[in-house]
């Protein structure tokens, strides 16, 4: 005899799913009638299921409505991204990293962005190198990003700041973000042990990682405060934005705050006469780093559109 329940999506592989419900983990297949709809069920969905007694194998019958959803990785339901940069080896390109904000923005879920490796910089400031490339670069990220949003310095491999992480993604399913190298499987195993996520070391020339993780899988961080976290092979680049044009302004948080300050109800805030944007850049309260990010990203967004 079959009994319905409700549960959580925490594993895909090779067709199977792996549905948390309650204190069980059940196997399940997707019902034929969602291909036939060309509906795949994620890693992060909440679903309806078939239990079958003595089967190895369940159903998920249905697909609980979703928060948000993303195609490379295909997760769905993510509560906060956590964009995790490093301050060196590799070196964070900034570009990079405003277009996995502005990913974020768009899909309207909190953000954090964590500097790791700061171990790095913290080393050649005491041996009084306080020009030295980390720490300058640590210096750059605090200066550009922490008047927009939640910043967190981390040595994952030692274990610094990692308290004050689990205290921001305190009772969130989280998703790390970021380039190759920069630290995320580490973070996931300072955070889960048993998750085992596998590190990858670093190219020698290019000083990039190499993608170590096959499959999205949701791990428990804190049951009790309901802490999950999406490990993932995604997130990592990408070259077209799925932003408008009109839009990319209010996925800049600082530039969408002097929105309605423009002579022209649809300034760019690229070179128009009267606009509050650039008043703005001009007198501080836009870091220029950001400023010409957003150009850039308005750029390449008008560019796509011409092929």
């Amino acid at each position: 005899m079959m009994k319905d329940s409700k549960g959580l999506i925490i594993k895909g592989i090779a067709g199977f799913y792996y549905v948390k419900s309650g204190e069980s983990v059940y196997r399940c297949k997707a019902r034929g009638v969602f291909k036939q709809r060309d509906i795949k069920p994620a890693v992060g969905d909440m679903v309806k299921i078939h239990v079958i007694p003595d089967n190895d194998d369940s159903l998920i019958t249905e697909i609980l409505p979703r928060r948000n959803s993303f195609i490379r990785p295909f997760i769905a339901n993510v509560d906060c991204f956590v964009i995790v940069t490093s301050v060196a080896r590799p070196a964070p390109v900034l570009s990079v990293i405003d277009k996995f904000l502005v990913m974020a923005e768009k899909t309207g879920t909190e953000i954090i962005l964590c500097m790791n490796k700061c171990d790095l910089a913290d080393a050649e400031a005491a041996k009084n190198q306080k020009n030295s490339k980390a720490a300058q670069t640590r210096r750059l990220l605090e200066e550009i990003y922490e008047p927009v949003y939640p910043v967190v310095c981390m040595d994952s491999k030692s274990g610094d700041g990692l308290e004050e992480f689990r205290e921001l993604i305190k009772g969130k399913k989280v998703a790390l973000a970021g380039a190759s190298g920069v630290g995320k499987s580490t973070i996931l195993n300072r955070l889960k042990p048993e998750a085992t996520a596998e590190t990858g070391s670093i190219s020698e020339k290019s000083e990039r990682g190499k993608h170590t993780t096959r499959h999205s899988e949701l791990f428990t961080i804190d049951k009790e405060a309901g802490t999950m976290i999406f490990d993932t092979p995604g997130f990592t680049s990408f070259e077209i934005l799925d932003a408008e044009e009109e839009e990319l302004q209010h996925l800049f948080p600082e530039i969408a705050r002097e929105i309605g300050k423009c002579r022209y109800h649809n300034c760019r805030h690229v070179a128009e006469p009267g606009c509050g944007v650039i008043k703005a850049l001009n007198e501080g309260k836009i870091n220029p780093n950001r400023y010409e990010s957003y150009k850039a990203q308005l750029e390449e967004i008008k560019k796509s559109k011409q092929y």
